[in-house]
Formats: structure tokens, sequence, C-alpha cells
């Protein structure tokens, strides 16, 4: 038989209802994400690593970092903040209750004028880039001249980063929506693939390799814009930009939008408070911070976002069809999966920090002991904030998928005032007694993650829209039980290779390092799952309710 065509090509398969589609678990879904992501972040370690032996810690390195944050943090803020948590429940929303036309139809005009204001804000940066230095590195105008300008001046080239970047989002928030995960969950390997390229083959063509890198980032941005293209137009959802800000789809994300910008980002903001004030403290100290944050960044992404991608297309859906039981289900699972993950690698990265470091890092004259020290400092300080961070991820979705942004924008303010006094009481000391003081910044924004992730959590229970968080204290009993277990069987294992002397891991090679620490973390994950068998936990129980399942 024929299938049945809707007035633009689409087969029916391809326009029936979330509702309808094909019965999977948010586990194995969540699963597939976490691979790609994984890999990505894999692949993120290796251009860190690559980072580390062309650039190292030295001024320039700080001076690119800045560079390479300022866009990354409005991406982060905008594209897969504030922009993608008020897009994507209003595009679910537009496919639950209105049909392929007009989902069609939001689509390109919301490309349209975030393209307009993209373009717009990419020039005026890129015009006036000494003065947006000036903001987020204002110590180094008087203090490291140097830095500042060549700041400024790769500034100008990564900035554009944005405009494709945020697009990309634009286009994955479609995908994820129409349930196409692994494209979104590949795409950021190109950017890690573009600049180990940069660095491998076009640092050396460059006076200051720093400047090879710029134009990576630049690149990486237009690559992944352009890899999602063609996936879109399978879905036949490849916009037409067209310019309307009265369309009511548009007016409608444009409000949700505007509370959404500090309450979905209140931890990318802290960061980037972090490297304002890192600018302050001795040479290197945005280096320490970049290295230990871009590992503590890897148990985020593989667990924490691929957690809340899925499930806020599976909320928004839940909400549009006002089924209460499944979006707390939901919520339920997604609050357990990120517990049982985030905590083990919390522990492993306090326990471990300075060995891994040093395995990934530390090689040849441009890295020394003395930065693979202080940034083990702030990597411990980054992992004892690592299941507020994925908390909050997931909590904050419960609250956007409802289209309710007021609420994480109240507790956003508090916990950035909380960030800010904590920077003031553990900086200053820390700085003037043990000379650490980026480790008091990390702390401070790790602190800051679990006052916002309570304020969420506890405003979900008492809303009753985290209705049903079952046998919580049975949960975390036995979830200790396996962590203790899993930890003395690693600082055993870690002892015994060499890796808790610093003295005598330095004088491993790099392989010897690698493959005692492998076998380390190997052994430490088996009696991890092992110990979590023991007490009761299974893959059925972690399965999760089904993506589509509204009922």
């Amino acid at each position: 038989m024929q299938e049945d065509k809707t007035p633009e090509g689409a087969t029916e398969q391809e326009s029936i209802s979330p509702s309808q589609a094909r019965d999977r678990g948010l586990l194995r879904t969540s699963g597939i994400v976490s691979v790609f992501t994984m890999l990505s972040r894999i692949l993120g370690l290796v251009r860190d690593i690559v980072l580390a032996r062309v650039i190292g810690a030295e001024a320039l390195a700080d001076a690119f970092f800045v560079a390479f944050k300022i866009p990354n943090f409005f991406r982060r803020l905008f594209s897969e903040g504030a922009f993608s948590q008020a897009f994507v429940p209003v595009l679910g929303e537009y496919r639950e209750r209105g049909g392929q036309i007009l989902v069609r139809d939001l689509v390109s005009r919301v490309f349209g004028n975030l393209g307009l204001v993209l373009l717009i804000v990419s020039i005026a940066v890129v015009v006036f880039s000494p003065m947006v230095t000036a903001i987020f590195a204002p110590s180094w105008y008087f203090a490291a001249p140097e830095k500042f300008f060549a700041t400024s001046e790769m500034l100008r080239i990564t900035f554009p980063y944005l405009f494709f970047i945020s697009l990309t989002g634009f286009a994955a928030g479609i995908l994820n929506t129409y349930d196409r995960f692994a494209v979104p969950a590949f795409t950021p390997m190109l950017l890690n693939i573009t600049l180990i390229s940069a660095a491998i083959i076009a640092a050396p063509w460059f006076k200051e390799p720093t400047l090879a890198l710029a134009w990576g980032v630049f690149c990486a941005g237009a690559i992944q814009f352009a890899f999602q293209l063609p996936f879109l137009k399978q879905i036949h959802m490849l916009p037409v930009p067209i310019i309307d800000w009265q369309h009511s789809g548009v007016r409608k994300i444009l409000a949700l939008m505007a509370p959404a910008i500090f309450g979905v980002s209140v931890s990318q903001i802290n960061l980037l408070l972090d490297t304002i004030l890192a600018t302050f403290l001795p040479s290197g100290s945005v280096s320490w911070l970049y290295y230990s944050d871009r590992l503590a960044q890897l148990p985020l992404g593989v667990f924490g976002v691929a957690i809340a991608t899925v499930i806020l297309p599976n909320l928004s859906r839940h909400h549009a069809l006002h089924s209460e039981g499944s979006y707390s289900s939901t919520l339920d699972w997604a609050i357990k999966m990120v517990l049982l993950t985030a905590v083990p690698a919390s522990a492993a990265l306090i326990l471990l920090a300075y060995p891994i470091l040093t395995t990934l890092f530390l090689y040849g004259d441009v890295m020394t002991a003395r930065d693979m020290q202080m940034s083990a400092f702030s990597l411990r300080a980054y992992a004892v904030g690592l299941v507020g961070f994925m908390l909050i991820k997931v909590l904050a979705a419960g609250f956007f998928a409802r289209q309710d942004m007021a609420t994480p924008v109240r507790f956003g303010i508090i916990a950035m005032g909380a960030n800010m006094v904590m920077n003031l009481l553990l900086v200053v000391p820390l700085h003037y007694w043990e000379n650490i003081g980026h480790v008091g910044l990390a702390l401070a924004t790790s602190l800051a993650a679990y006052v916002n992730a309570s304020l969420l959590f506890f405003e979900l229970r008492r809303a009753e829209i985290l209705k049903n968080f079952d046998a919580a204290l049975s949960f975390c009993i036995r979830l200790l039980g396996a962590l203790f277990l899993m930890v003395g069987v690693v600082y055993i294992l870690a002892v015994l290779v060499g890796a808790m002397d610093a003295a005598i891991w330095q004088s491993f090679d790099w392989s010897q390092r690698l493959l005692r620490l492998c076998m380390v973390c190997v052994f430490g994950v088996l009696v991890y799952i092992l110990a979590l068998s023991c007490f009761g936990f299974s893959v059925q129980d972690l399965r999760g309710p089904s993506v589509g399942d509204s009922k």
C-alpha cells in the first residue's frame, strides 16, 4: 500500500504525533547520546593534550583560552542555554498540537530571526573586540598589555564561531525534538577534530601557534553547522530564513528566553566570573582552571548533558498531553541516573586528580610539574561540585519543559550571589596564604552549584511536580555502599601502581602511566558495577519510562 503524503511530501510516519512514536527506553536513548558524547569528550582530551604540548600554560595560552571562552560562554548561555530551553518546548508543543506545515513555518521564522541577531552581534564584537576584551580580562589592560592585545586580536577570529555554533544548536534542537539524538551528539567531535588538525598541521605555519588555533575555532563552527543540514533535510525541516518578529511562536520563545538567560546558565556565568577573577591571579591561573574544568566537564557532558538532552523533549510531550504521572516518573529516573554516575565520577576525580592530569599533560618543557599540581588542586575543587552541576541540568529541565523560566531564574540569581560571596571568602585567603587563589574560584563555583540544585529540587517537591522520588533513602544507602567499595579498591590499586606518589608517577613514561591508570579505572568501574548489583540494582530498574510514553 502506498504511504499517504503530507502537503510538503513528508510521509505520514514522519509527521505522526510524538506520543505515537516508536517505543524506546530512556536508558537506551540516553545511552546512544552518551556513547557519542563520550567519543567527543575523549577526542576533547586528545585535543587538550595536543594543546598542552603546543601552547602549554604560557601567557599566550591564557590569551587564547580567554578568546575561546568568550564565544563559548555566549554559546552555552544562549544556544545551549536560554534559546534551546525556550525553543525545544515550544517546538514540541507545535509538533504535538499543530502539524508539519505549522512546525516548518515556525522553524523558518526562528532561523531567520536568530541568524539576523547573531550576525549583528558577531559583527559588533569583531569591530569592538578591545572593549569586549576589557570586560572579560580588565586586569590585563594595565598589568599585561601583550596578553590583552593578543586576546583582542584572537577574539576577532574566534567570535564568529558563535554565529555558526548557535545555528548548530538550533538545528540540534529540531533533530532532538524528532528523536534524532545521535547526530547532535556526534557533531561536537568535529570541533575537536578541527582544533587537533589546526594544532598539528596549521600551527607550524604561523608565527604564533595560538593564531592557528583561533582560525581552527572559526572553521569548526562552520563545519558543525554544515554537517547537520542534510539531516534536517531528511526530516523535511531544512529552514528557509524568514524575518518575522510578530509570529506567535517566535514571540513566545522570546518571552521564555528573557528569564531563561540567567536561569539555565548560572554555572556558565559562574565559570566565566572565575575566568575574569583569574586574570587578577598569577600567570597560568586561567590555564590551570581550563585544564581542570575540561576534565570535570567530561562526566558532566557524557552523562549529565546526555540525560538532560533526552528528557527535555520527553518532558515537553508529557506536559503538552497533561500526563503528570509520566512527567514525574521521567524526572525521578533522571535524578537517580545522575546520582549513579556523578557520585562515583566525583570521587574518582578527587582521588586521582594528579595522576590523571600528569598522564594527560605532563610532557616536554611546555607544561611543568607545578602546572600539574596547581591544576590538580582546582580539579578536586570542581569535582566536589560535579553532582550539583549534573543535577542542575536535569532539575532545570523539569521547569523549562513546563515553560516556567521564572523559578530557575530566581534560584539562579541566588546561587550567583552565593558564588560571589564565597569567591571573596575563599579566593583572598587562599591566594595570600597558599598562593592557590584559583582553587577558591573553583570551590566557590562548586558550592554555588549545590545551592542552586537544592533550591530547584525542593521547589519541584513543594510544587508536587516531582511526586514520586521512590525509596530515596534506600536508594542513597545502597549507592553509598557501592561507592565505598569502589573508592577502597581504587585507592589500594592506585597506591600499588605508584599513582599516589608524585615522584614515582613522574618517573614513568607516557605508556606506563596510561596503562597503570587505565587498569585502576577499569577495575574501579567493574567493582562499582558489581557492588551495585550486589546491593540490588539491575538494568531493568534503570531502564526508565519509554520515550514517547505519555500515559
